[in-house]
């Protein structure tokens, strides 16, 4: 019954990071899809922003884009706060999968190696 319990302990521990690596690598991909299109946009919300400035200086009459460019660069600085945050949670998710092979490495080992771990019956 004793050698059951690591094989058990090692099937779920293998199980859980079956489990988990596939969901964090989904959320890494999904992303890094999204911090593509946050650059892609913060990209066009230049573009716009430089040529209605352009526009604006061209035009013989005066046209006041002056709170449009404004908006545009609220919603550009809007756009670079997300990508922060979506940089620092895939940071997360990196730093979470990484802990998660590695504590399974250990436990692995020390099932292998017969040291019983906290919290598996003894016999």
């Amino acid at each position: 019954m004793a050698a059951a319990a690591p094989a058990e302990a090692q099937i779920l521990s293998s199980g859980l990071l079956e489990l988990l690596r596939p969901a964090v690598r989904e959320v890494d991909q999904q992303v890094r899809g999204v911090r593509e299109s946050q650059l892609d946009l913060r990209e066009q919300i230049d573009n716009l922003a430089a040529e209605l400035c352009r526009i604006n200086e061209d035009q013989k009459m005066a046209l006041d884009l002056d709170p449009y460019v404004k908006k545009l660069l609220n919603a550009r600085r809007r756009v670079v706060l997300v990508n922060n945050i979506l940089q620092n949670a895939q940071e997360r998710l990196r730093r979470l999968n990484h802990n998660v092979a590695k504590e399974t490495a250990r436990r692995k080992a020390l099932l292998e190696s017969g040291i019983l771990l906290p919290g598996s019956p003894s016999k």
